[in-house]
């Protein structure tokens, strides 16, 4: 805690905005917040920071201990699939306890920003269009896509990232069953050409925001007469 008042002081001596707290997490999928929700707090009324933090599974008591700590937004990955929760995450839940966990969010009225990782489960799509569905009953400020790419060194490193056009469909689902919530492509995404093409894909369909665009992705939005 202590050392987490001194990294968030420093970040606003140097003019920073804001703090995304994350985890590791522990084995049934929670990131240890309720111990720092007190800190939390302190900071918040010490500092002019937004404070945002990766919930990962999360019940109701650690919900409302953020909301009293005045965090400015949750982010939670959800998953749609069983399968993919237990081969990929290894993780003793279900997409009930995804569910819940949005619920709890919900509950406390920490404004809530679900994460969908398309083809996680090595590269096929299995339970983003279930977790859409879960996340459209909440309400959520904003939705971010990312996209799974193989990483060196682990163990879906030979796994290819989704069809790119099956990851297209996504977007467009997405948008479509949120009409009016800002939309983003996340940073997590593949390079190369397959990250030009996605880019101009989801200026397209129609994406609020792409972190780190690819230049291509920028004059396709100026044509349309977008704001970039």
């Amino acid at each position: 805690p202590e050392k987490l008042i001194e990294v968030c002081a420093t970040t606003e001596m140097h003019k920073g905005l804001g703090c995304l707290i994350s985890g590791g997490c522990l084995p049934n999928g929670s990131v240890p917040l309720k111990n720092f929700s007190e800190t939390i707090r302190e900071i918040k009324s010490k500092t002019k920071l937004k404070i945002v933090v990766h919930t990962g599974l999360i019940n109701e008591e650690t919900a409302f201990s953020l909301k009293k700590a005045n965090v400015d937004a949750a982010l939670i990955d959800v998953i749609g699939s069983d399968e993919t929760i237990k081969a990929i995450y290894h993780l003793n839940a279900k997409t009930e306890d995804f569910e819940k966990s949005l619920n709890a969010l919900k509950k406390a009225g920490i404004p809530l920003v679900p994460h969908v990782l398309v083809g996680l489960h090595h590269g096929e799509i299995k339970g983003e269009y279930n977790a859409l569905n879960m996340i459209s009953r909440y309400n959520p400020s904003a939705l971010i896509l990312i996209i799974f790419f193989p990483i060196k060194g682990t163990k879906m490193e030979k796994d290819n990232p989704p069809n790119i056009f099956e990851a297209a469909k996504v977007m467009v689902y997405a948008r479509k069953i949120f009409p009016n919530t800002p939309i983003a492509l996340g940073c997590a995404r593949p390079t190369g050409v397959y990250r030009v093409k996605l880019d101009l894909i989801a200026v397209k369909t129609g994406v609020n925001a792409i972190a780190f665009p690819s230049k291509e992705a920028i004059e396709l939005a100026k044509s349309f007469n977008l704001e970039t």
